[in-house]
């Protein structure tokens, strides 16, 4: 098939390259004329771990190819995916700005009948409102599916390759052949295509991401609670998770979560429940225990040292989670914001993210390091917000040579604390016994 893919985002670029890798042709749009030159000339402008092979062996090869020009992506595609930003607005509801304006676009540019695909994250009723927006563009003939993601970042290769389920919402058959040819290759290994109506679909994506931010706030409810009580929330989430019913993804405590999805997609919820008349009271108990969460480690130097004004942090991640760049919302933010606004000072490390923090906080004195012991050089206290595979075993002896005091904050608690106080150091970490 040829496919066009309207956006070259984080979903849109990985969508297109995954498609081009199964022998479609595929042409990738974005109005972004220098994230085009970069992707023309062999740059990735996000990271995501195994993308930039792909792209490049698929520009090589002609299956894959970039532009700004909608006539050029649209003209003779069977598929269409609209794959653009939906950002929060004022009251938490996604902005369909984006998405209604490539519609449009999209429609001008139709040479003949099309699939065209919501893959952005929209509210529900958002087909519909897609559909009016092409019927008042074009006179060709047209489908609108929904077809959410539901992409890791760090994992999103294996995870459309290899995906446990794909949700699409459509309207008619003629649609529904299409789709199912063209995921084909994907759900060979008994992976459902698990075909709905489209408002089912639109409101699928939220419902799973609420769903997982449901957990992680309240596995921090648990750790906060284990803390007073004077329990081990690993020994807590150990006992649950072995519970079928429950299992052991999203039951890990820590600073919180962030990133493009879920923070965005629980305000959306309850967006949409307050349009309806409806308080979803659970969801706003997560969004506020987890903003509590990401002031965690702050809060728990300040209490340590009494104050923290003058004194040197060491920081080692940044982005949301590990293996991405993305700090959108990310736990690391609020930290560092944090950290500076009590008068600390700051030495940060990430493997990937520096750039992308660099940026936030440009003229802020946060000093970013390209090694994680050069942050930790120094400091009062190092400061763990991003659980790396590289910080998941550290030199304690190394660490205690290079900073002035032996005081540790586990925010996503990796690190084994018998073994750090066995090498002297004051250990904090989520729900877990105190320091010492």
């Amino acid at each position: 098939m040829k496919i066009a893919v309207v956006g070259t985002g984080y979903v849109g670029l990985v969508t297109g390259t995954c498609f081009a890798e199964t022998g479609h042709e595929v042409v990738c749009l974005d109005v972004d004329a220098a994230k085009i030159a970069t992707l023309e000339g062999g740059g990735i402008p996000i990271y995501e771990p195994g993308l930039e092979e792909l792209v490049r062996r698929n520009v090589k090869e002609r299956r894959l190819a970039f532009t700004t020009s909608y006539p050029r992506a649209v003209a003779g595609a069977d598929v269409v995916f609209i794959a653009v930003g939906t950002p929060p607005g004022e009251t938490g509801e996604a902005d369909l700005t984006h998405v209604l304006s490539a519609a449009g676009e999209v429609g001008r540019a139709l040479t003949g009948y099309a699939v065209v695909v919501n893959k952005s994250t929209v509210p529900v009723g958002s087909a519909e409102r897609v559909a009016k927006v092409l019927a008042g563009a074009t006179a060709q003939p047209f489908d609108v599916v929904s077809n959410p993601e539901f992409l890791k970042e760090g994992a999103a290769i294996d995870d459309f390759m290899r995906p446990d389920r794909v949700v699409v919402g459509v309207a008619s058959e003629r649609a529904r052949a299409v789709m199912t040819e063209l995921y084909g290759p994907f759900v060979r290994a008994e992976q459902p295509i698990l075909f709905m109506d489209l408002r089912s679909a639109e409101l699928t994506k939220y419902a799973a991401n609420a769903m997982l931010a449901t957990r992680i706030s309240f596995m921090n409810e648990m750790a906060t609670l284990c803390e007073r009580l004077g329990a081990d929330v690993d020994q807590v989430r150990r006992g649950i998770g072995s519970d079928r019913r429950i299992g052991h993804p999203f039951l890990f405590p820590g600073v919180g979560f962030g990133g493009s999805c879920f923070p965005k997609d629980v305000r959306a919820v309850m967006t949409m429940a307050r349009q309806l008349g409806l308080d979803f009271d659970l969801l706003r108990a997560v969004e506020r225990v987890n903003e509590r969460q990401k002031r965690w480690l702050v809060e728990k130097a300040a209490k340590h040292f009494g104050g923290i004004a003058g004194r040197t942090f060491g920081v080692w991640g940044l982005a949301f989670k590990p293996k991405t760049d993305d700090m959108r919302e990310a736990p690391a933010l609020t930290v560092v914001e944090g950290l500076l606004g009590h008068g600390a000072v700051v030495r940060a490390h990430d493997p990937v993210a520096r750039d992308v923090a660099s940026r936030h906080f440009a003229g802020r004195g946060v000093a970013f390091v390209d090694e994680p012991y050069a942050a930790a050089e120094g400091a009062d206290a190092l400061l763990l917000v991003t659980e790396w595979n590289e910080f998941r075993q550290p030199d304690w002896a190394r660490l205690g040579r290079v900073m002035k005091t032996r005081v540790v904050f586990d925010g996503r608690n990796v690190w084994d604390p018998a073994k750090a106080r066995a090498a002297g150091f004051t250990y904090y970490g989520v729900g877990r016994s105190g320091p010492g």
